[in-house]
């Protein structure tokens, strides 16, 4: 397929249960250097949002919370600013929070406090007040695994594990920095090694998530059965919470869900997706519900053009008509 000779990482196209397209390349960069397989684990970057999500839904479904709890009643030291902003905000991207670029006081690289953390994220100003519009945000989903955390009386990482990876068998899928793990990939720009973004503290529940492109349309399927969402719930992470209306010569995104992007592709077929990019990986997954396709692309180079993976991919999916 155009696209994939030059490709670090690992891509899966399936239809139901029919791989139509699964191609590993490139190597992992790693000591010892090896050749990235599907097998490999790569840091999914922003798509770690929609386990965080999850975790939300879980925890609301069992009433340990609730998406419209206030995020002052979890969290000690949050700002007058914050007095109307909820847990369904931060889900939404409609909390006014801040993105990373915003907070060039923090270093994505190094381990810090939580107590730091929230001080960093509560002195930045508000874009807007809370509800008020979309405004992506990362410290967002940070909050909502430190939410997760106290609702359920154990670590976020440990919560995923627990409550998501073992259930559905995702053996490959974990949180965190992976030291000691065996099988990652290691994070490149323009061909040379990056340092990782700190994924125990800083990246908690933003991009903190190691996978595959296996498991990933696993987590896929699991969710467009209901296996892992009560209905209710299911139905609240894929309906836009948020409007947006942008478009690209791919997709026509019309709103954000909860961990979650939703729109339309250029033939009218429904999708739902996320991107994500940390230091050194990019990645996306992209599920059609109505169609029972989905494509997942991880990549441990960051400069990797995902439109030159995701065209080509999408015209096997659907080949015009005649």
């Amino acid at each position: 397929m155009t696209g994939l000779d030059t490709f670090r990482g690992a891509v899966l196209l399936q239809r139901g249960a029919e791989d139509l397209l699964a191609a590993a390349g490139g190597t992992t960069g790693t000591a010892p250097d090896a050749g990235c397989t599907l097998s490999t684990r790569f840091q999914v970057a922003s798509v770690s949002k929609q386990f965080t999500a999850a975790a939300i839904l879980l925890l609301a479904d069992r009433g340990r919370l609730s998406v419209d709890d206030a995020v002052h009643r979890w969290l000690d030291g949050c700002p007058a600013s914050w007095n109307s902003m909820t847990i369904g905000h931060l889900l939404s991207h409609t909390a006014g929070l801040v993105h990373w670029l915003d907070l060039p006081g923090l270093d994505l690289t190094r381990p810090i406090a939580a107590e730091e953390e929230l001080r960093i994220f509560a002195d930045a100003p508000l874009l807007g007040a809370p509800g008020q519009r979309f405004s992506y945000s990362s410290p967002g989903y940070v909050l909502l695994a430190w939410i997760v955390e106290r609702a359920a009386d154990q670590s976020y990482a440990s919560f995923l594990a627990r409550e998501i990876f073992e259930p559905l068998a995702m053996v490959a899928s974990f949180a965190g920095n992976g030291d000691g793990e065996p099988g990652l990939a290691a994070g490149h720009q323009a061909g040379g090694r990056v340092a990782s973004f700190e994924l125990d503290t800083v990246g908690l529940g933003a991009g903190d998530v190691w996978s595959t492109v296996g498991d990933l349309a696993r987590w896929d399927r699991a969710v467009a059965s209901g296996r892992i969402l009560a209905e209710s719930a299911r139905r609240a992470m894929l309906a836009v919470q948020a409007s947006i209306d942008e478009r690209d010569e791919v997709i026509r995104t019309e709103g954000y869900g909860y961990g979650c992007f939703v729109g339309r592709d250029s033939g009218g077929r429904r999708v739902i997706y996320h991107t994500g990019d940390n230091a050194g990986f990019v990645a996306v997954n992209v599920w059609f519900p109505d169609d029972d396709v989905r494509l997942v692309v991880v990549s441990n180079e960051e400069t990797t053009d995902l439109m030159a993976i995701i065209r080509p991919a999408l015209a096997t999916a659907f080949p015009a008509s005649g």
